[in-house]
């Protein structure tokens, strides 16, 4: 009897075994992701200059230690698990602030003061541009009538690669008067953009409310990006929710800073957040991650005009040349607007 559960026991052992070595070659890899993105969130992390990179080498060196040297494999597997879940802890605990060096554009945030019939916001963002850089920072309050809230309208700007673009909503109150919201991130003095930051805690998120001559102007005429401009087919009243919807996450964000995220909280995401439950036939679809190609799906759900296929549509909307022409008219809004596809 036991000479037959040896030989069992000995039989079995190598399907045992294949199978463990089968498990470390499919996570192997997941545990090399998960140990690339904790190194590079340590890096980008809130601690010293002088610590970060050498807390991040060591977190790197101390992963890889666990996963070659520990055994069995399960016991390596929970080790590396319990080490990053702490790690993992830590990071989502570093908390963001509204008090730091702000670069000046950014540096004051806007507010809204909300009636039954009436909106007041302030700090309305109107920058004097001499080029990109150099511009003088300006402010005003206004207020805004809701029962004359008649649009809303969509910009898609590209900035550099044509699968990702920025994307920002104008919303019109009679012929020529829009404000204009732009999610952003809130940068310090001294910052740039980076696309690899912007996954780990590097900028605040702010809401831009903007003059579209700032914004706008921003984009067309003096950093040369493609800006596209469309009329947005939505009734009035949902016009005038999403509107409320946007300013309640402005008075929010002044009481209670949140961290921008490249993937999960951006300008095209938080769009969606602030729209998509007032249209319960809201769909998920890769070009709102991959939102250069939003516009076409936008236009696919039928909430751009329709006279025109969806080619020429794009085509006719693009609104550089007419911005830089009327690049100093006090009625840009309305210059920019004329003759587009689906504006009255």
């Amino acid at each position: 009897m036991t000479d037959n559960r040896l030989e069992s026991k000995n039989a079995t052992s190598p399907g045992r075994k294949g199978w463990t070595v089968l498990a470390q070659i499919l996570t192997w890899p997941v545990f090399l992701v998960m140990a690339g993105w904790a190194v590079l969130a340590i890096y980008y992390s809130n601690l010293p200059g002088s610590i970060r990179p050498i807390a991040g080498i060591l977190f790197g060196l101390g992963s890889l230690f666990i996963l070659i040297w520990i055994r069995p494999w399960r016991r390596a597997v929970a080790v590396f698990v319990i080490v990053f879940t702490i790690m993992l802890i830590w990071w989502l605990n570093i908390p963001p602030t509204n008090d730091s060096d702000w670069q000046p554009d950014v540096a004051l945030l806007p507010y809204a003061t909300i009636n039954s019939d009436s909106v007041t916001i302030h700090n309305i963002r109107n920058c004097d541009y001499q080029t990109e850089a150099n511009y003088t920072v300006n402010h005003y309050n206004k207020t805004f009538n809701l029962a004359d809230l008649q649009s809303l309208d969509f910009f898609l700007v590209y900035w550099g690669s044509p699968n990702i673009a920025h994307t920002m909503l104008s919303f019109g109150f009679g012929r020529d008067d829009y404000v204009c919201f732009s999610i952003e991130t809130r940068k310090e003095k001294g910052q740039e953009y980076s696309a690899i930051k912007g996954f780990f805690k590097q900028y605040s998120l702010v809401y831009v409310v903007a003059d579209e001559r700032d914004v706008v102007r921003l984009r067309t005429n003096y950093r040369n990006e493609d800006v596209y401009l469309y009329r947005l087919k939505i009734t009035p009243g949902k016009i005038k929710l999403i509107f409320l919807d946007y300013l309640g996450e402005v008075n929010r964000l002044k009481d209670s800073p949140e961290w921008y995220n490249a993937v999960t909280s951006n300008c095209t995401v938080d769009i969606r957040k602030h729209t998509a439950h007032y249209n319960p036939d809201a769909k998920l679809d890769w070009r709102i991650l991959i939102n250069g190609y939003l516009d076409e799906f936008i236009y696919e759900e039928g909430f751009l005009y329709q006279g025109l296929p969806f080619p020429k549509l794009r085509t006719r909307s693009h609104i550089n040349a007419r911005a830089q022409e009327k690049d100093e008219e006090p009625n840009f809004s309305k210059r920019i607007r004329e003759g587009l596809p689906g504006f009255k």
